[in-house]
C-alpha cells in the first residue's frame, strides 16, 4: 500500500531560533527525525509532500493576523525549509509534492485530497509543527475526509508543551490515530 508522509511548516519562521512565530528547541530537535523518515519514504517508493504555510504583508483580513505575529510572509527567509529538512527537499524535489497553504489545516483549501486520492494513498503520516495546531487541524480534515493517521511522536513539536501533549491523545483518541 502507498502511504503519504506530510511535512506540515517546518519552515525557518517555525522552528529557527529566531523565527517569527518558532516552536525554538523543540522544533529544532525532531530535524533528525523528520529527515529520516523522508529518505525512508523515498527509498520505499511512498510519496512525501510538504505543506507550507504563506501569509501576505500587510494581509489585514486572514484570521491568524489577529492571533499571531506576522510569520511565514511571501518571498522572505521565514517560509523557506529549515535546515537538513530544506536539504533533502531540495536534493529530491522532482520526487516531492510541495504545495502552500493559506489555513492550518493541508486539506483547507487546497487539493491535497484530490493528490493523495489519485496515487490511491489511504494512509497519511504526519509530521512537522505545530502538534496543537496547523498537524492537529490537518489530522482532523484527514480524519473527516476517511483517511487512516499515522502521527509520529517524534517528529511533532509545538511552542505550547501543554497543547503538544494535548494533541497526542486527541489524535489517539478522538481521531484514532496511530501514534508511533
Amino acid at each position: 500500500m502507498t502511504k503519504a508522509l506530510l511535512v506540515i511548516d517546518y519552515t525557518y519562521d517555525f522552528v529557527a531560533a529566531d523565527g517569527k512565530l518558532t516552536c525554538g528547541e523543540p522544533g529544532q530537535q525532531i530535524e533528525g527525525k523528520i529527515v529520516e523518515l523522508i529518505e525512508r519514504f523515498l527509498t520505499n517508493g511512498d510519496v512525501v509532500i510538504f505543506a507550507n504555510d504563506i501569509h501576505y504583508e500587510g494581509d489585514t483580513f486572514h484570521p491568524e493576523t489577529k492571533l499571531f505575529p506576522p510569520h511565514n510572509i511571501a518571498g522572505t527567509v521565514g517560509r523557506e525549509l529549515y535546515g537538513e529538512v530544506k536539504a533533502i527537499y531540495e536534493a529530491n524535489q522532482e520526487k516531492c509534492i510541495s504545495f502552500d497553504k493559506t489555513r492550518y489545516s493541508a486539506f483547507a483549501g487546497t487539493n491535497l485530497a484530490i493528490l493523495l486520492r489519485e496515487r490511491n494513498i489511504q494512509e497519511v503520516h504526519l509530521t512537522g509543527v505545530c502538534t496543537d495546531i496547523c498537524v492537529l487541524h490537518t489530522a482532523v480534515d484527514a480524519y473527516n475526509l476517511g483517511f487512516d493517521i499515522v502521527v509520529h511522536q517524534e517528529a511533532v513539536a509545538s511552542f505550547n508543551p501543554d497543547g503538544h501533549i494535548w494533541a497526542l491523545q486527541h489524535f489517539k483518541n478522538s481521531l484514532g490515530a496511530k501514534l508511533l
